[in-house]
């Protein structure tokens, strides 16, 4: 449930930025930092731990923690609670807390990389993909494009626009599917068509193998249409 997950850094990468922070805050400090790979970490199985850290948000977490030490046979640890620090900066969708949820949203429309200079490609039309999932803000970045002027393409609009009997992958999908995915008026049942592809593998590439190429060409008509506008 993390927010913008496909922008959290590598664990490599955190791990050696904590540590780097560690050293920075006291050099003979000894840790051990381990990767979590389920809620409880070693938390629950190291007889050695004495003290567990929490916030207020998270010592309900702590006292679970507790909980499953006692099942284990170990003794519970002491639950040392620090206050969080506010953010000053951060906005009405922001959390008052200092947040990587929050410095990821902000990350939002900054080049995280230099664009790739590939001599095959033309100098324009420029074309910036934009994804990410549902809440990701690509249609908040989209409108901002477009303020500046970009030809904004919207991939949802063509995908329905495959579909409609004058569209350019009706007449395949009929065929493929049968005329049950209809509707009285003619248009495709887009939920009838659903049920008969999602779970099945082998329908779900008939589909995507109709109605992607068609996408791309209508994609590429209006890229040319862009650059037809300069």
């Amino acid at each position: 449930d993390k927010v913008l997950t496909e922008l959290i850094e590598p664990y490599e990468l955190r791990v050696a930025k904590l540590r780097e922070f560690l050293e920075d805050v006291k050099p003979s400090l000894r840790y051990d930092i381990v990767p979590l790979v389920d809620p409880y970490g070693p938390s629950v199985t190291d007889p050695d731990l004495q003290c567990l850290v929490v916030s207020e948000e998270t010592h309900r977490g702590g006292e679970a923690v507790n909980k499953k030490r006692l099942e284990n046979g170990l003794p519970e640890l002491a639950l040392h609670e620090i206050l969080l620090m506010k953010d000053p900066d951060h906005s009405q969708n922001e959390e008052e807390k200092i947040s990587s949820s929050s410095l990821r949203q902000r990350l939002l429309g900054t080049l995280l990389r230099p664009p790739r200079q590939d001599p095959t490609l033309p100098s324009r039309p420029y074309v910036i993909g934009l994804t990410g999932r549902t809440g990701s803000g690509k249609t908040a970045i989209a409108k901002l494009l477009g303020h500046l002027g970009a030809f904004l393409i919207d991939a949802d609009k063509l995908g329905h626009a495959v579909y409609v009997p004058s569209g350019p992958a009706y007449e395949q999908v009929v065929a493929a599917f049968g005329a049950e995915i209809l509707n009285e008026d003619g248009t495709i049942n887009r939920k009838v068509l659903g049920a008969k592809v999602f779970g099945n593998q082998e329908r779900l590439k008939s589909l995507t193998d109709i109605v992607w190429p068609e996408m791309a060409r209508m994609v590429k008509e209006q890229i040319g249409e862009a650059d037809a506008q300069g």
